[in-house]
């Protein structure tokens, strides 16, 4: 069935479909308010939306927010949990695999961040990401 919905009918959406930009970022929870008061606005007062539809629509903005929440938190304990596995190192002597496919050895000496990530100095070389490591001995 056809969208009798102007602001569906000229975006080409409606506002609870998740679209990507041409420049890669994707539609969020403020684009979704504004399209769905924008839709609020252009209906016929005659023909109000239905109500049904209303709920669905804010049932859906509710999910996204805690799926955004939920993705935030995640994103948050996985850092912290790879923080906390590159202290631990620290001292060891372990093995790690070189971007080339060479492997390496030597004592864990410091850890620092580039872009909220850890890096490693390991032996001293500089930038092995913890993932590169092979063997904790």
């Amino acid at each position: 069935m056809p969208s009798t919905n102007p602001v569906n009918d000229f975006m080409g959406f409606t506002p609870t479909t998740k679209k990507t930009s041409a420049d890669g970022n994707t539609l969020g929870q403020e684009t979704f308010m504004k399209l769905l008061v924008a839709q609020m606005r252009q209906q016929n007062p005659m023909e109000p939306s239905d109500d049904k539809e209303m709920i669905a629509q804010m049932t859906q903005f509710s999910i996204l927010e805690k799926l955004t929440s939920v993705a935030t938190a995640s994103e948050a304990a996985a850092t912290s949990g790879s923080i906390q596995q590159s202290l631990a190192v620290i001292g060891h002597d372990v093995s790690y695999q070189n971007a080339d496919g060479t492997t390496g050895t030597g004592v864990v000496e410091q850890m620092s961040f580039v872009d909220g990530k850890p890096i490693l100095k390991i032996g001293g070389v500089d930038g092995i990401s913890p993932s590169q490591i092979t063997q904790v001995r």
